[in-house]
């Protein structure tokens, strides 16, 4: 009997002019969480595909309990016992939990479905999810950790005994992902085997035992959890060492640039006042819902405001839409980079100047020369790894569709960068790389807004810090003041009870 539940040894996959893995090794003990990581476009998700049956290796085998195994395609992998989780969820939005949980492997009796039986069998694996939900709500009303759920207990309805979790916290909340850690804990000690991929160095130590690292392809090695550094587990991701992670550069902070007063927006927020200077990194955070992203789409004009003004180097502008806000130099990096900041079918050059066409047109024609020009000059300042600037952004790794959107933002005259979590879903590489543009850009003079819930980018980054709870603004602190502790208590001030209520209760 085999030490190991998987095992792949020397696996090789090659598309047109691409080695994506590059003889890759990897083992699974029984009842072992094993986190996966490298920078994007390390090849996990190939991997992934190899081992559930969408791809064939070139080279190498893979085994299961120690015996040779040959894939045809996915339906073989399930029939193994194999189900993957992905972080953007393959699910029927209009179709109900039932259905999607038995999705191609109904119960049926006499060429009839049995969805009572199957109602039930869903409620039951929910059950032990501990889930909120019934299996008759609509897929599509779900949040998506519940959705992620619903992933889970479909694996679990075929009898899954390797589950793979790919990125599955990037979009989860704080407390949404320590009821996925419950949850994933929970299958490991019922006898399943993980392998859990994410960027997050939290995840990993939270659960994993031993993790493996790939780089550009290849296999780099598999450690102890317990017995890895940070500074060695960066070093085995990205290839060098990485001895400042937030390269912040001393900047002079000139004259305030924007300021808003008295800002509100029913239902979202009410009263917020924060300014912006040039050269300065403004952070704005809070918990989850606390309104920050709502007032950044307020100021950039995506959403109507009920009260409130902005100003723009001390006098009053009205935005009423996006393109008012970069007429008058104002600049949005949405959260939701591949639905709301790049067309992805488009080249990387066509998506760089999209927002700046009538500065390369005259009298209808367009000087598609100085637009490739100016776009080649852009994507090679923010360093996007390309070979051309014809490459689709479909094609590029999440760091580098970042940087995309960030020349986008350059590709126009502006004075306000308003990047909102501008590392979300980003290897540690490509995070060490923003901030370096986002240091530059402070020091060429642009007054730049970084909303982020990531805690330590906020204290590396910013030189002033906004914090926001329930709607409202809660706490201001700077830089060499800031702590973890104190951003906290500002962002939870709404459980904390005020003196003058503290009075009134007396």
């Amino acid at each position: 009997m085999s030490e190991y539940v998987l095992e792949l040894k020397g696996i090789t996959k090659i598309f047109p002019g691409v080695k994506a893995l590059d003889k890759v090794h990897f083992q699974l003990k029984p009842g072992e969480i094993h986190a996966l990581m490298g920078e994007n476009g390390a090849g996990k998700s190939t991997f992934i595909k190899v081992i559930t049956g969408v791809h064939k290796a070139e080279e190498g085998e893979m085994l299961l309990d120690g015996t040779a195994v040959h894939f045809k395609g996915p339906k073989d992998a399930q029939a193994a016992g194999i189900a993957a989780i992905y972080q953007h969820v393959t699910a029927y939005p209009h179709l109900t939990v039932t259905e999607n949980i038995f999705m191609g492997h109904e119960t049926c009796k006499g060429g009839r479905i049995l969805w009572k039986e199957m109602n039930a069998e869903a409620n039951k694996l929910l059950a032990e999810l501990s889930a909120d939900f019934d299996a008759t709500a609509e897929m599509g009303s779900l949040s998506v950790a519940q959705q992620q759920m619903v992933e889970i207990a479909k694996a679990l309805s075929m009898n899954a005994r390797i589950i793979i979790m790919d990125e599955p916290t990037a979009a989860l909340t704080k407390r949404e992902s320590e009821e996925l850690y419950r949850i994933t804990e929970k299958l490991r000690d019922a006898g399943a085997a993980i392998i859990f991929i994410s960027h997050r160095f939290e995840d990993m130590y939270r659960l994993a035992d031993r993790v493996t690292v790939f780089r550009d392809s290849q296999y780099i090695g598999c450690y102890d959890v317990n017995g890895i550094t940070n500074e060695d587990l960066i070093k085995a991701m990205v290839g060098r060492e990485i001895k400042d992670l937030f390269p912040k550069p001393e900047v002079q902070i000139g004259e305030e640039v924007l300021s808003v007063k008295h800002l509100s927006r029913t239902g979202y927020f009410k009263d917020v006042s924060f300014n912006v200077k040039k050269g300065e990194i403004l952070g704005l955070t809070g918990l989850v819902g606390a309104g920050r992203t709502e007032v950044c789409e307020t100021i950039f004009g995506i959403y109507g405001q009920d009260n409130g003004e902005v100003f723009l180097n001390g006098k009053k502008v009205n935005i009423h839409c996006p393109q008012d806000a970069m007429d008058l130099g104002i600049g949005y990096l949405p959260e939701d980079r591949q639905h709301q900041g790049l067309i992805l079918d488009w080249g990387i050059g066509r998506n760089i100047t999209l927002s700046t066409l009538e500065q390369y047109s005259k009298h209808g024609w367009l000087n598609e020369k100085k637009e490739r020009e100016v776009a080649k000059e852009l994507a090679e300042r923010v360093d996007t790894k390309a070979n051309t600037i014809f490459v689709k952004a479909s094609a590029l790794s999440g760091g580098n569709q970042q940087k995309v959107v960030v020349a986008k933002l350059l590709a126009s005259d502006l004075k306000v960068i308003i990047l909102d979590e501008p590392t979300k879903g980003v290897d540690v590489g490509a995070k060490a790389a923003i901030y370096e543009i986002m240091g530059e850009l402070a020091k060429s003079g642009y007054a730049i807004i970084m909303v982020s819930s990531e805690m330590p980018e906020i204290l590396g980054m910013c030189d002033r810090i906004t914090v926001m709870c329930d709607g409202k603004v809660t706490g201001e602190l700077m830089r060499g003041e800031a702590t973890q502790e104190l951003i906290l208590e500002s962002a939870m001030a709404k459980h904390k009870k005020t003196n003058q209520e503290v009075q009134e209760v007396k």
